[in-house]
């Protein structure tokens, strides 16, 4: 069977479980659709959270990143995990003990303000929006190479899919769906992973692949891809190219940028008791490790891949570069996706792949090469390692299953927060306080679908790569909702003003900077180089200052103006005690 059926029949079984979950699980309450009943078992809970964290910018963009950055790209590694720990540690037990259904609320009631909860939800939906750009991104990239067809198409294929099961089963739906698609992306991540490991190295499981010896060699393989890559101008693979200011707050951005992400704390308002949040958190950590683990030895593998299939031999020998005419197929479907391009400078038929920006002149002309002339998205890396490979048809159409799961799955989270922030804490809780169940819940389905169409124009202009994306939404959380979060439940003096006023100097101070180097919308306002950026730190690590920004002016202005009403002092107080979680349920 030829790859492009054997795609659309692995797809197509995979899009029949979703909505089949989806009718199965409907949402009949308001409980159901924002937080699934409260009755969902850990172990399913964790599932689900893997699912919702592990979106398109880990499964397809990651490695990617880590492949061309090298040591640079475990920054989004060490962020995303470390900031997971940093949320079932700190906040999801307090968050659940408090027992609500969204985060605004939290802020709205902890800060007894209707505005501080509409500024909760006006952060919320600029995080969300930017995060669910790089989902459906993602989306569009799967789509355009497996399915061929454009990207437009595969994204309006993919926004009636999440349509049909975050509109129709709500949290409950999207919970039991992201199950399946958790098991979809893992398998699809770690399957080719250990054939490829196995082939390089002769070690099946990728992390001890990595450490390993090439096959039939002494020399192991970081150091092979360390040869390769210095030879054609790269810098080494195992050295990192920013600095280390930017560095530190690109992983800090990255971590408290994730504790601070709505879509995956509202997973932790989904089981029955504190004591079973605490349990999905760690068996949300171990699934989540399952890919995480695999991620650095991917990345590693599929540029030693790429590389050695463009640079056969030596370099500075003719005949060491592939001749075009013989490119292999996966070259020649990507090139028609327009995310692998070719340009031949020198007019000799073969492939330079080089970094012309680093390589001596010199030595350039003396191999006649007029600079670099192959050009390869990073996104698509995950995509292609199994083709590169050669691996058989059906690990590559489970790779296409499993890369539309992951941006699925996290889109339909995201956009699930969406609407219950508009349905619920602006509607219901603030604006149309006398609106019926009924017509709450059909407030939120209405908003599930405007917010899925303005992801599907985002997604067709997203500002970078998905994993870069991704990376703007948790500047945006950690400048804005995480130390709003924190300060809510740990310190008893934070008030309503001074809450107000950290999350609007955040927000609009990380924006503001994404916006004037990215040029998200409009022309950017300078060039984005580590010369221009303020202390050396670029658009990705922002957040963290942010961050810092947040918590200066919250303490400040709280300081200077009335403490919280005794009642609220005591309602933080009862939060952070490691008692009484039934009872909190009943706030």
């Amino acid at each position: 069977m030829d790859l492009k059926t054997l795609t659309y029949l692995v797809v197509g079984a995979t899009f029949a479980l979703y909505i089949g979950i989806a009718i199965w699980s409907r949402a009949a309450t308001t409980g159901e659709f924002y937080v699934a009943g409260k009755g969902v078992h850990p172990i399913a809970n964790g599932m689900a959270t893997g699912a919702d964290w592990m979106s398109a910018a880990s499964f397809l963009s990651m490695a990617g990143l880590i492949a061309f950055l090298g040591y640079g790209g475990s920054v989004y590694l060490m962020g995303w995990t470390g900031g997971y720990v940093l949320l079932a540690m700190l906040l999801a037990p307090y968050l659940r003990k408090y027992g609500k259904f969204t985060v605004p609320e939290f802020i709205g009631d902890r800060y007894y303000s209707s505005a501080a909860r509409v500024v909760a939800v006006v952060c919320l939906i600029f995080i969300s929006f930017v995060y669910v750009a790089g989902q459906m991104r993602g989306v569009g990239i799967v789509f355009s190479r497996f399915m061929e067809v454009s990207i437009e198409t595969g994204l309006v294929v993919g926004m009636g899919i999440v349509f049909i099961y975050a509109v129709l089963g709500g949290m409950k739906g999207i919970t039991y769906t992201q199950v399946a698609q958790y098991v979809v992306l893992i398998t699809a991540y770690i399957v080719p992973a250990v054939f490829i490991s196995f082939q390089l190295t002769g070690n099946p499981i990728p992390p001890l692949g990595l450490g390993s010896t090439v096959a039939g060699t002494d020399q192991y393989l970081l150091e092979r891809l360390n040869q390769i890559v210095t030879d054609l101008g790269f810098a080494a693979y195992t050295e990192g190219g920013k600095s280390t200011i930017d560095i530190f707050a690109i992983t800090a951005a990255l971590m408290v940028g994730t504790a601070g992400l709505p879509h995956v704390i509202v997973r932790f308002f989904t089981v029955p008791s504190v004591r079973d949040a605490r349990s999905s958190a760690g068996w949300a950590l171990l699934f989540i490790a399952l890919l995480y683990l695999c991620a650095p030895a991917v990345g590693a593998m599929a540029r030693y891949n790429l590389t050695s299939t463009v640079q056969t031999g030596p370099v500075g020998a003719a005949e060491s570069n592939l001749v075009y005419a013989d490119r292999p197929e996966w070259m020649q479907r990507w090139e028609q996706t327009g995310l692998l391009k070719f340009q031949d400078k020198n007019g000799d038929g073969r492939i330079q792949y080089y970094n012309d920006a680093r390589m001596d002149p010199a030595r350039a002309q003396q191999l006649g090469w007029q600079g670099n002339e192959l050009t390869v998205d990073r996104d698509i890396l995950v995509l292609a390692n199994p083709e590169i490979a050669r691996l058989p048809n059906w690990v590559i159409a489970l790779v296409a299953a499993g890369g539309i799961a992951a941006a699925l799955s996290t889109a339909a989270g995201l956009l699930l927060v969406i609407s219950s922030a508009i349905s619920h804490d602006l509607m219901k809780s603030t604006f149309a306080r006398g609106i019926t169940e009924r017509q709450e819940l059909l407030a939120g389905r209405i908003a599930a679908g405007v917010a899925i169409l303005i992801a599907g124009y985002l997604g067709y202009n997203p500002p970078g790569f998905v994993a870069e994306v991704v990376a703007f939404a948790f500047g945006l959380a950690a400048s804005s909702l995480f130390p709003a979060i924190m300060m809510g439940i740990f310190s008893v003096r934070v008030n309503r003003e001074g809450a107000i006023a950290g999350m609007l100097s955040g927000l609009i101070f990380t924006l503001g900077y994404i916006i004037y180097f990215k040029g998200i919308f409009i022309e950017p306002l300078a060039k984005n180089v580590a010369e221009n950026w303020l202390f050396g730190i670029s658009p990705e690590g922002i957040g963290f200052v942010g961050m810092i920004l947040n918590f200066v002016v919250a303490i400040a202005v709280s300081r200077a103006t009335a403490a919280p009403p005794q009642e609220v002092q005591d309602l933080v107080a009862f939060i952070r005690s490691p008692r009484g979680a039934q009872a909190a349920m009943e706030h």
